[in-house]
C-alpha cells in the first residue's frame, strides 16, 4: 500500500475528525514532508481535505469519491474474502474480471470503475458510463454444482441485492423490472450483466462474471438524448460517502444471498421487489412483440405471462417493456 492509500485509509476511518500532522505521521510511521506531499496528491484527486492551525487535517464528511479505502470501511464486518480494486477509468469492469478470471484470479475479486470507456450491456448493447456520476462493478464469481441454467439465479439474487442497497442508503423505493433492470419512479438506475465461462473438461461453470453499473447521480449536462426518457439517477442530490457506501452495501447484499445455506432465500424477495407484477407488459422476442399480463414469477424467477388468447407461458430469459 502506497504512502497515499494509507493516509487516504486512515482518513476514511475518522472523516470529519481533525488529526493533526505530528499524530499522521505518528501513525503511519512517516515524515511530516511524506505526509505533506500525500495529502497533495489527494488534494489533485479531487479530496477535500480541510486544514485548521492547531487542530491538522480532515477529510470533508460530504466527500463522494470512489476508493478501496472508502468502500472497505463498511465491509469491516463482511465474512466473505474479498479483494476490491477501484479505478479512475477503465474499458469495461467485465472485461477485465474476465481477463483475470482466466489467469487464475479467485473468488471475490472486485473492480470498480468511476467510468467506463467500453462500457457492456445486455445483448452486445453498450452501457453508457459517464466519469462521476456512477458505480461500474464487476464481480468474480467460482460457484461450485452450478450449471448454466443455475447460474441464472446469480443475475436475480443481483438485483434484490441492489434495490435493497439503494433503499438502505439512498432511502428511495426502488424495484424491478424482470429480469435485471432497476427501477426508482419509473426511471430505470441500474442495469446487470452476468456473462459465464464453461469448462470443458467437467462440463460446469468455470467461473462467473457478475456486472452492475448504478447511475448514482445524473450526469453533468444530463442524460444522452437516447436515454433521457427512461433513465435516472439513485441519488438527487450529493451524498456524503454515497457511491462507497451504496458500492459496500451492494456487495454485502449480494454475498448474503449468494452464500446462504436456502439458495432459495431470495425468490420471495425479487417477487416483493417486482414492479410487473400484475402488469400488462409487451413480451419481447425476435418477431416482434405480444401483450401479454403477468401472472406470477415463479420459484426460478422465470415469468408466467398470459397472452391475450390466453395462452399462458413461462419466460425464462428475454425481455419485455411496460408502461410506467
Amino acid at each position: 500500500m502506497t504512502t497515499k492509500e494509507r493516509l487516504l485509509s486512515l482518513f476514511e476511518s475518522n472523516k470529519g475528525v481533525y488529526i493533526s500532522g505530528e499524530d499522521l505521521a505518528s501513525k503511519l510511521d512517516l515524515s511530516r514532508t511524506a505526509i505533506w506531499k500525500a495529502i497533495n496528491s489527494l488534494r489533485k484527486d479531487g479530496y477535500v481535505i480541510d486544514a485548521v492551525q492547531n487542530k491538522g487535517y480532515s477529510l470533508a464528511i460530504d466527500t463522494d469519491i470512489l476508493s478501496t479505502q472508502g468502500i472497505e470501511k463498511y465491509l469491516q464486518d463482511c465474512p466473505e474474502k474479498l479483494t476490491i480494486e477501484v479505478y479512475e477509468q477503465v474499458s469495461s469492469t467485465n472485461t477485465m474480471v474476465r481477463e483475470r478470471a482466466a489467469v487464475g484470479a479467485q473468488e471475490g475479486l472486485v473492480i470498480i470503475a468511476s467510468e467506463q470507456v467500453a462500457g457492456r450491456g445486455r445483448r452486445g448493447r453498450s452501457f453508457y458510463s459517464p466519469n462521476n456520476s456512477g458505480i461500474y462493478l464487476s464481480m468474480l464469481l467460482r460457484p461450485r454444482n452450478m450449471d448454466l441454467a443455475q447460474a441464472a439465479s446469480i443475475t436475480t439474487i443481483a438485483a434484490v441485492a441492489a434495490v435493497e442497497a439503494i433503499r438502505e442508503i439512498a432511502d428511495q423505493n426502488a424495484g424491478i423490472k424482470w429480469v435485471n433492470d432497476i427501477f426508482i419512479n419509473d426511471r430505470k438506475v441500474s442495469g446487470i450483466l452476468t456473462e459465464a465461462a464453461m469448462d470443458l473438461e467437467s462440463t460446469g461453470l468455470d467461473y462467473v462474471v457478475l456486472g452492475i453499473g448504478l447511475n448514482a447521480y445524473e450526469p453533468e449536462g444530463g442524460f444522452p438524448e437516447e436515454i433521457r426518457d427512461i433513465a435516472g439517477a439513485i441519488f438527487d442530490r450529493a451524498a456524503n460517502d454515497g457511491k462507497n457506501a451504496l458500492s459496500a452495501a451492494f456487495i454485502k447484499n449480494f454475498m448474503k444471498y449468494y452464500k446462504a445455506d436456502n439458495p432459495k432465500d431470495y425468490v420471495d424477495k425479487y417477487k416483493e421487489y417486482s414492479i410487473v407484477l400484475g402488469k400488462n407488459v409487451n413480451v419481447i422476442n425476435k418477431d416482434g412483440s405480444c401483450r401479454a399480463k403477468v401472472l406470477d414469477i415463479d420459484s426460478e424467477c422465470h415469468l408466467i405471462v398470459e397472452y391475450e388468447n390466453r395462452q399462458r407461458d413461462v419466460l425464462s430469459s428475454g425481455e419485455i417493456s411496460i408502461k410506467l
